[in-house]
């Protein structure tokens, strides 16, 4: 797996991040997550909520990438990797309480996603380096 850095970290606690996934045919989907946040130095998390496109795709191939970029800046990162949901956890009764708490609808699930490589999203010539892999 791939190490999150506390500048990573910074980035995912204060940005939007979109999740993107694929479907059974290979048909791209993104959209933004709000509940995205750093589970530990290996692993995002969020809460699934609306069990739609994003859901339907991670539990067909279990692949997901998360782009953070910080507009104002022009940097950002791409945390690629695989999903473990969770519905009936400890973790899923913590990501509850994180959604109640910022009033937020309940969670179907919690989604894990270790990161096993992350990528460089600056502008410039640099865009597209892989940073780290697992």
């Amino acid at each position: 797996m791939a190490t999150l850095t506390q500048e990573m970290k910074d980035m995912i606690g204060s940005q939007l991040n979109f999740l993107a996934t694929t479907d059974e045919n290979g048909n791209p989907q993104v959209g933004p997550k709000g509940t995205m946040r750093v589970f530990d130095d290996t692993h995002l998390i969020y809460n699934e909520e609306t069990g739609r496109h994003a859901w339907h795709n991670l539990q067909q191939n279990g692949k997901a990438a998360v782009a953070s970029v910080d507009r104002s800046k022009l940097k950002g990162f791409r945390f690629e990797g695989t999903v473990a949901i969770h519905k009936d956890d400890q973790i899923f009764e913590d990501a509850q309480a994180f959604a109640k708490s910022k009033h937020l609808p309940a969670a179907i699930a919690a989604v894990v996603i270790s990161v096993d490589r992350i990528i460089k999203l600056d502008a410039g010539p640099d865009a597209g380096t892989v940073i780290e892999e697992g």
